[in-house]
């Protein structure tokens, strides 16, 4: 196997590791805002993104996107992880399963996004469903000519600055799970609440209600009962790019760890001459090259037309419970490292630590991804932790 990058993914990392230090310097003005920064730098930034290549990723070169494969993207998304403050989220990535839509849906919703036009969000969570998806209480009823959602969501990330959300909701006295176009500016929704979190985001994550909100037939997305699979295909793509992240932000830790070690002294020495900080630094680079490695096993195994979905799907979940638990390791030693000033909300480090909490959480629980990988290793036994063999 062959692990070195092309010239032209060489070419990518340069990329996107440039358009990153660009973000990075409205860290701060993002902290400060603790919200959406100004609009009119935000189309900057977006601009900026398309310029490099680094916009809409997922998405196919023939409709605008930059048709990287998972691979790239995830060499992509390492880079974007070592910025604070979720900016990240500027250079926009649709919902993959968005291409799944039929050429009225992409013409509509799909292509609007790839030219920064329009913004999507996906709604699955609900107040007593999170976990469980299939513990949901929206509805879709049957009415003339569509559908009439009633429910509740929360944790919508990038809700507050969508133009329309992809909701799941149970259609149907069969209580089929499907994914439903939903305009934000439709009668019947109403965003409710901005819940404030821990991290300081350049977009929310709030909560809506849906009432009575009429849903056309030709705004179902690849049809009634398809809610579940498609709903998997998006975490899958999702978790992988969180450990992409993850492992990008751990790196970045780490260089500001190493700098800090070597310039601060104490008792007449740098503190990178102690051991506890050697052996900090070095658990560190474990951490990140581990699963540095695995995660781009697994993007590159994704790309291959004989992978089987739901291996993936555990492996993908593999990858996503190992970097973000290693990047809270990593996280917590470099702040150590740094003493007093890693506490200190003007360091990035300060800033990475509130924020990589959530990667334990948020697109599946580090628990539920325990519960993947063990249902995958009783169902189909050890090949989730196999390499092809062809």
């Amino acid at each position: 196997m062959d692990m070195r990058y092309t010239p032209e993914q060489v070419d990518l990392k340069r990329r996107a590791a440039g358009y990153a230090e660009l973000l990075m310097t409205y860290e701060n003005q993002a902290e400060d805002a603790g919200g959406p920064l100004p609009k009119d730098l935000v189309a900057e930034l977006t601009r900026a993104a398309m310029k490099a290549g680094v916009y809409a990723i997922n998405m196919p070169a023939r409709w605008g996107g930059a048709g990287l494969s998972l691979l790239d993207q995830v060499i992509v998304e390492e880079e974007f992880g070592k910025a604070t403050n979720c900016l990240w989220d500027i250079p926009w990535r649709p919902a993959n399963v968005l291409a799944h839509g039929d050429e009225r849906q992409r013409e509509k919703y799909l292509l609007p996004v790839i030219r920064a036009e329009r913004f999507d969000a996906f709604a699955v969570t609900e107040p007593g469903a999170g976990s469980d998806p299939s513990s949901g209480r929206s509805t879709a009823t049957r009415t003339e000519g569509g559908w009439l959602l009633n429910g509740e969501k929360w944790f919508v990330t990038c809700g507050d600055i969508a133009d329309f959300l992809l909701v799941q909701a149970d259609a149907g006295p069969e209580r089929q799970p499907t994914l439903f176009f939903v305009d934000k500016s439709a009668e019947g929704v109403a965003m409710t609440r901005v819940p404030r979190f821990m991290h300081s985001a350049v977009n929310g994550h709030p909560e809506f209600t849906f009432t009575d909100v009429l849903v056309a037939d030709e705004d179902v997305l690849g049809g009634v009962g398809k809610g579940y699979e498609l709903t998997k295909e998006w975490f899958t793509d999702e978790r992988l790019m969180i450990a992409a992240r993850t492992v990008g932000a751990a790196e970045r830790a780490l260089q500001l760890a190493r700098g800090w070690a070597l310039g601060r002294e104490q008792f007449g020495s740098r503190i990178a001459d102690y051991q506890m900080i050697q052996a900090m630094l070095a658990d560190c680079a474990v951490d990140i090259a581990v699963n540095r490695a695995y995660t781009h096993q697994v993007a590159w195994e994704a790309g291959r037309p004989d992978t089987d979905p739901k291996t993936l799907h555990a492996k993908a979940s593999t990858a996503k419970l190992a970097a973000s638990e290693a990047a809270g390791r990593v996280i917590d030693r470099c702040l150590q490292i740094f003493g007093g000033r890693g506490y200190d909300r003007s360091y990035p480090v300060e800033r990475m630590y509130r924020e990589l909490r959530v990667d334990r959480i948020w697109e599946g629980t580090s628990e539920i991804q325990r519960l993947i990988i063990a249902n995958e290793l009783i169902k189909r036994g050890t090949r989730v932790l196999a390499l092809p063999t062809r």
